[in-house]
């Protein structure tokens, strides 16, 4: 499952590379996993949730549902009407809830019910892909990881930093650019810069501090 990384077909500058890196860490030097967890389920199971949900919902769920279904074994064997009411409000519950169970039963059967430190069996449980993986692996295990989430694959390539839309091509071409013991922390910092500053549809470019090294930004703010 492991693939090589990379580069862009015409890659930035490394200077201008570790300029934006720069800026990144002057403007979110805590960034972090906002998905609250204690362990590596909890965060498999919220990252899961996720999906077209905010963490701030994800957040308000996961304490009940970890308070009636604990682990693996417990989610594995629950009732499907039920785990689908517990998880209802982050939307698309239906899915999210075959995912789930369909985890939790291939950790009990394959894992021991423990959840898996390498992304070759992440990947291969039901309802994980690479970003979820990811996600696990930096936040949970501190294996680094880019996480390719809709804001990553945004900015990146309002950066010029990726020319795909394919989010495991973005991956793969921004692990080709960014030193390797920041992926995680990279993959936070983007997601906070997409969130506040780097919108899909009104991006703030005039007061953005990676103006000055974006492409995008420059074509789209006037002089």
């Amino acid at each position: 499952m492991t693939t090589q990384a990379k580069a862009p077909s015409q890659p930035p500058a490394p200077t201008r590379v570790r300029a934006v890196l720069g800026l990144l860490d002057r403007l979110y030097p805590q960034a972090k996993c906002t998905l609250d967890h204690q362990d590596p389920w909890q965060l498999l199971v919220a990252t899961i949730l996720s999906a077209q949900c905010t963490d701030e919902r994800v957040n308000q769920v996961t304490p009940g549902l970890f308070a009636r279904l604990p682990g693996p074994e417990a989610m594995a064997k629950a009732e499907p009407e039920e785990l689908m009411e517990l998880i209802r409000s982050t939307g698309f519950f239906r899915n999210k809830a075959k995912s789930l169970q369909g985890a939790a039963r291939a950790l009990v059967e394959r894992h021991g019910g423990i959840v898996p430190g390498n992304l070759d069996d992440l990947v291969k449980l039901p309802g994980v892909g690479r970003k979820t993986a990811n996600v696990v692996l930096g936040d949970a295990f501190g294996i680094p990881g880019i996480t390719v989430d809709t804001h990553v694959g945004r900015v990146a390539k309002r950066l010029g930093f990726t020319t795909q839309d394919d989010p495991v091509k973005v991956e793969f071409d921004l692990m080709a650019l960014v030193p390797p013991k920041r992926w995680t922390l990279f993959s936070h910092q983007v997601i906070l810069h997409g969130r506040r500053v780097c919108q899909a549809k009104k991006p703030r470019c005039p007061e953005c501090l990676l103006l000055p090294h974006c492409p995008h930004g420059q074509a789209h703010t006037p002089a």
